[in-house]
């Protein structure tokens, strides 16, 4: 089996299911997701968006996996040229689990990816669990997450399945875009940032300012923060283990140690 990965979650899952040797080619920005892919030296495609059929056919891939966000057209046009085409499209923690054990079936690797499945939803419980003996019969925190600045975009829905988890309450419908006064007016206890492509390096304070947010409850008390995208962005079991660690931290600051890569918002 020879794997072409067009997104970050594919290629992260692979190497959790041990078949990173299944892999004929992958995208850059499944080198970024894991640098330990620089020593195979495969050759490098395009995303999901606009891998073209000639750089496939260059690789002969045995079979081509795409996820969300993907482009109808291009993988038509790789359908139409041959190549077998698994295209993935989650919403919830459940789809990712059924991704994660269709792949294990692709590469053979069923009992990894019941392990992984089975590991994570301990993980999940036992967050929660432990938020809610610490909170009592204290609500959880209201959290506005976002996925994207311009037009504003709650993240999406494994992502609320992720903070209601960490014992928070997830503010808005998932995946569906707001406005700066609508954020305004729900008040949020919790900021956090997870814009697409951004990694890390989302403005919050410049955010704030802009959107004239200084007087929300979250900024006032400085729970503001800007969680690394491919932790909640790349629908993956090991990418959103990372995802979850951060948000537990950010509702939880007082019993959960901080990530290192958890940006908080800057003391004025």
């Amino acid at each position: 089996m020879r794997i072409a990965s067009l997104q970050p979650s594919i290629t992260v899952t692979l190497a959790a299911l041990g078949a990173v040797n299944k892999l004929c080619a992958h995208t850059r920005y499944c080198a970024e997701a894991l640098p330990e892919l620089a020593t195979l030296g495969l050759p490098l495609l395009q995303d999901s968006w606009t891998t073209n059929t000639d750089e496939l056919t260059a690789v002969k891939p045995d079979l081509v996996i795409a996820s969300v966000p993907y482009r109808i057209e291009s993988l038509a046009a790789i359908l139409k040229a041959g190549f077998p085409v698994l295209a993935l499209a989650p919403k919830t923690l459940e789809d990712i689990f059924a991704d994660t054990r269709l792949m294990g079936a692709q590469v053979d690797r069923h009992d990894a990816a019941e392990c992984l499945v089975a590991g994570f939803r301990v993980l999940l419980q036992s967050s929660n669990e432990s938020a809610a003996a610490a909170l009592g019969e204290a609500p959880g925190p209201r959290v506005y997450c976002e996925e994207w600045g311009k037009p504003l975009i709650r993240s999406q829905g494994w992502v609320a399945e992720l903070i209601e988890a960490a014992h928070g309450k997830f503010v808005g419908a998932p995946g569906a875009q707001t406005t700066t006064q609508e954020v305004e007016d729900s008040d949020p206890d919790v900021l956090l940032f997870a814009w697409c492509g951004a990694g890390d390096r989302v403005p919050l304070e410049r955010v704030i300012e802009q959107r004239g947010w200084q007087g929300l409850r979250a900024v006032q008390e400085r729970r503001v923060y800007c969680i690394p995208d491919e932790y909640l962005n790349t629908p993956a079991i090991p990418s959103l283990t990372k995802g979850l660690a951060c948000i537990s931290a950010t509702l939880h600051p007082d019993r959960v140690v901080r990530p290192e890569r958890l940006i908080q918002l800057a003391v004025r």
